[in-house]
């Protein structure tokens, strides 16, 4: 996925767990987005058992629900997980970081 343009609402998955994602948030000159130590692949519709090992070190999880951005550069690429797995988000290389959740004003 590196230099290529990721599309908003394109769907991707991990190769090393059941980690799945889709991009909220993406662009040209994308980084190389990955799980789990190896590259996200372009989802096909079924769900597909991982096919390689995952690096040990890269197995802190991706939890349902949450937004992950890259550290530093925010408006890059923002990724959803749609489906949890064991692998660690990166983008070349460097673990992503769960988005902070918007603060509201208080309403007195």
């Amino acid at each position: 996925m590196g230099s290529q343009t990721l599309r908003p609402g394109a769907r991707l998955s991990s190769q090393v767990c059941q980690t799945q994602v889709i991009v909220v948030r993406g662009g040209g000159g994308a980084p190389e987005l990955g799980c789990g130590g190896a590259p996200l692949v372009g989802q096909s519709g079924a769900a597909t058992e991982p096919a390689l090992p995952a690096d040990a070190a890269l197995l802190g999880g991706s939890p349902l629900g949450k937004r992950f951005v890259v550290p530093g550069a925010p408006s890059v690429v923002e990724l959803l997980v749609t489906r949890a797995g064991e692998g660690t988000l990166t983008a070349d290389g460097v673990a992503m970081v769960e988005k902070e959740a918007a603060k509201l004003p208080s309403s007195d």
